[in-house]
């Protein structure tokens, strides 16, 4: 049996569960890919995961990682996008491709949806094994952890930004949490557009950087009113669109940093997921509520087109070798972040 390096949970608590170790090398299925993974990147999910992984149904010992991107090593004879040697980026989301949602091209709506790392093995690992509609070209200009990095990350800014507020260029958008690679992503993305971003965070260097990159303007959540902040740089009207991960701390400004008619979108709760749902002020003001998780295949290949052209580049905080995973998810734990923490599995 060949056998490949993996980092593994091998229970559930910190970093005393996560084991860098060998795996046997997964078999390719008829319609798979067998990928050799050259880079990957961390999520919170990857925290989550390790932590608890409560309510995902998965086994243990089970191969973390959703972010990849790597080299074609086996597809089928009759495969016509991949072939052998062929650089590839992964959408870790693998939908069952029968259901109603699946079948009008909404598989992250899936009923039976499976995501790396998350439901069976993921990336982190010399070898992958997962559905060739899974696997697309890399967006040339890229190296392996950019690319890896765009799978999850800036493929669920896209979809919250661009499919679901729909912002527009002349619309004010407030992104809570700068550093975090969805947040940062969504900064990117609104300035790509020519739209106007507000940033927050509770540090001033990561707020300086996000200046840097482009935000328009910036809050500081530990020592100024997000919403009233919010409110004196839009002249009293509000923003258009919030995009937030925070959940529960910062839900109450949100939504009085909108515009009557004002659009937020959520797609995580870090700090706690039952807010004061504030209906008054919801239906008064007529907001609009959008929840959102990753994004479809027809949202990965805009994101990878849009890096093709040269419009996008992730941002890349560090690059950890795979026994440094330890670390490399102390400083995800940590906050210490701006943008991807890649892992490189380039044989060391």
């Amino acid at each position: 049996m060949k056998t490949m390096r993996a980092v593994t949970i091998t229970g559930h608590g910190g970093n005393e569960v996560v084991a860098v170790g060998e795996r046997p090398v997964p078999s390719r299925a008829r319609g798979e890919a067998l990928v050799r993974v050259r880079a990957g990147g961390l999520n919170r999910v990857d925290l989550y995961m390790r932590d608890s992984g409560a309510g995902i149904s998965h086994r243990i010992p089970q191969i973390m990682g959703l972010d990849g991107a790597g080299t074609v090593v086996d597809v089928d004879d009759d495969e016509r996008r991949l072939s052998a040697g062929q650089a590839v980026v992964l959408h870790p989301g693998i939908g069952c491709g029968r259901c109603e949602f699946c079948l009008r091209g909404e598989h992250v709506l899936c009923t039976s949806m499976k995501f790396l790392g998350e439901h069976c093995d993921g990336t982190f690992a010399d070898y992958v094994s997962l559905p060739a509609r899974n696997v697309f070209p890399m967006p040339a200009g890229l190296d392996f952890i950019e690319a890896a990095s765009l799978g999850v990350a800036p493929l669920t800014a896209w979809r919250m930004l661009f499919t679901k507020a729909r912002v527009q260029p002349w619309e004010t958008v407030l992104i809570f949490g700068i550093g975090g690679s969805v947040s940062l992503a969504a900064l990117q993305l609104v300035k790509m557009i020519g739209g106007r971003a507000i940033v927050t965070s509770r540090d001033s260097a990561k707020l300086a950087r996000a200046a840097e990159l482009g935000a328009d303007a910036t809050i500081n959540g530990a020592t100024e009113d997000v919403a009233v902040r919010a409110l004196e740089l839009t002249g009293g009207r509000g923003v258009d669109v919030v995009i937030e991960n925070v959940g529960e701390t910062v839900w109450s400004a949100a939504l009085k940093s909108l515009v009557r008619g004002g659009r937020i979108v959520t797609c995580g709760a870090t700090s706690g997921d039952r807010p004061s749902a504030d209906l008054r002020r919801v239906f008064i003001r007529q907001l609009q509520v959008f929840g959102s998780t990753h994004g479809t295949f027809a949202e990965f290949r805009d994101l990878l087109t849009t890096c093709e052209q040269g419009r996008f580049r992730p941002v890349i905080d560090s690059r950890h070798r795979l026994a440094g995973i330890h670390a490399a998810l102390d400083r995800l734990e940590a906050g210490h972040q701006f943008g991807k923490i890649g892992i490189e599995l380039d044989q060391d």
